[in-house]
């Protein structure tokens, strides 16, 4: 951020008076809510930084790491006793206690907004470092950030920043979210279709790859005229001969070459009779494969969809949850897993997944399914009975997008799990629920 810019922002934070709330929405982000309903962001990434204000920035997911203790213990409900912009340099400092503190406690919220060395820091009185957002050792700079440890002064700059005046600051940082957030949103975009697209095509070729049940069927037939005539002809056939030629019924002879050795015609015969009968399974089972094959495709064009109609980078995010690596716990292919804010949501991708979800669902999970039509199932997992609403609307949105690209007002039904009663598959019937409506033409 430029110098000038961070000036004239802190001017505009004096108006301030209490941090109502302060906490992380992503790794890099902290949302400070200013005398109880003002919220600006401090996006403390390296190298590209900003502040911004918007209307709602979903929050990935609840964090609990020591600086997330010590920043909600220290700042949620403090009186601000002063801002200021630390020896002329990038560096936001303010200073703050606690209203419901016996006695005065200070600390000092340090956002330093420095390169490379982007850190939010939280200091007591005696500029000793609480917690921070990224510790840094001796080895990384002359600059130490170690809890317990006290904190060096930034040495100051070696130039004299240029000036860049602002009509309006509140303007000024509506409009750097949304100049930030539509470059970044053009770039995962591309970004992510192009790694579904990549998907889409490899599960397109193997579909056109499959075999018809014709084929298989005759396949099956000539394996298993062969296995017949391999017994017919025994006495003719010698141990470990590659090349065969078998005398049909009509009078013909048939060469057949095989691909090992075998020591007698009669292993022979049953390999042909194991082809045809691996034939035959196929053949009948072909249509599953197809539909397995066939949901998937059409799951990745709506994913694709709903990735192109995405209006902001929060949505690219849910759509794309950084995944845990655990070897314990097997994927289900059949399923998508999202997380809205911590709620980790389920969405069934085909039939076998919607019964999936159903299955695997418990008593006060709330389900979601559109109304009066075949659609995606969707399950969030809670233990609590008041769900937020905004969490139900963008699951309803989910469920929505992962089965229409229309552009309509849709109704989406919601109940607890333990209202639904599976009938048979993925079919169900459930009497107490509520409705919510989706409109995709926004």
């Amino acid at each position: 951020m430029k110098l000038s810019h961070l000036k004239q922002i802190v001017e505009y934070l004096k108006k301030f008076t209490k941090i109502s709330a302060a906490h992380r929405v992503n790794d890099t982000t902290i949302k400070i809510v200013f005398d109880k309903s003002d919220a600006i962001y401090f996006n403390m990434q390296r190298s590209n930084s900003s502040i911004f204000k918007c209307a709602e920035y979903p929050r990935s997911k609840v964090y609990n790491a020591p600086f997330d203790v010590i920043l909600a213990k220290r700042f949620n409900r403090s009186n601000i006793l002063g801002i200021e912009l630390l020896n002329g340099d990038k560096i936001i400092r303010i200073k703050t206690a606690l209203s419901s503190a016996y006695k005065e406690e200070i600390t000092y919220l340090q956002l330093e907004f420095t390169g490379k060395y982007t850190n939010v820091i939280i200091l007591d009185e005696e500029n000793v470092v609480l917690e921070a957002l990224r510790h840094i050792d001796l080895f990384s700079s002359y600059r130490e950030v170690k809890v317990g440890h006290k904190l060096l002064d930034v040495k100051p700059a070696p130039f004299v920043a240029k000036e860049y005046p602002l009509e309006d600051v509140e303007s000024f940082l509506f409009s750097v979210y949304e100049q930030e957030q539509n470059a970044k949103l053009a770039n995962l975009k591309k970004q992510k279709v192009a790694f579904l697209q990549k998907k889409l095509k490899k599960l397109e070729k193997l579909y056109a790859k499959l075999d018809s049940q014709e084929d298989l069927e005759q396949e099956a037939q000539k394996y298993q005229h062969y296995g017949n005539l391999v017994l017919a002809n025994a006495a003719t056939i010698k141990p470990y001969e590659r090349n065969l030629h078998l005398q049909d019924y009509d009078g013909s002879t048939i060469e057949v070459r095989l691909d090992k050795e075998y020591a007698n015609p009669f292993l022979i015969s049953e390999m042909f009779f194991n082809k045809s009968k691996k034939a035959k399974q196929r053949a009948k089972h072909l249509h599953i494969e197809e539909e397995s094959l066939s949901s998937k495709i059409e799951h990745i064009k709506l994913f694709i969809h709903t990735v192109n109609a995405a209006k902001d980078v929060a949505k690219i995010e849910l759509l794309f949850p950084k995944r845990v690596q655990n070897k314990k716990v097997k994927q289900n292919d059949s399923i998508e897993v999202f997380w809205i804010e911590g709620y980790k949501v389920q969405l069934g991708k085909n039939e076998k997944g919607n019964i999936e979800v159903l299955k695997n669902a418990r008593a006060k999970d709330i389900w979601l399914h559109m109304k009066d039509r075949p659609s995606a199932h969707v399950i969030i997992t809670t233990d609590k009975q008041n769900l937020p609403q905004n969490i139900i609307m963008a699951a309803a949105r989910l469920c929505v997008d992962f089965t229409t690209t229309a552009k309509d007002r849709f109704l989406v039904d919601y109940t607890p799990r333990r209202e639904v009663t599976i009938q048979n598959g993925a079919n169900v019937l459930y009497n107490k629920y509520k409705t919510i409506e989706v409109d995709t033409r926004e």
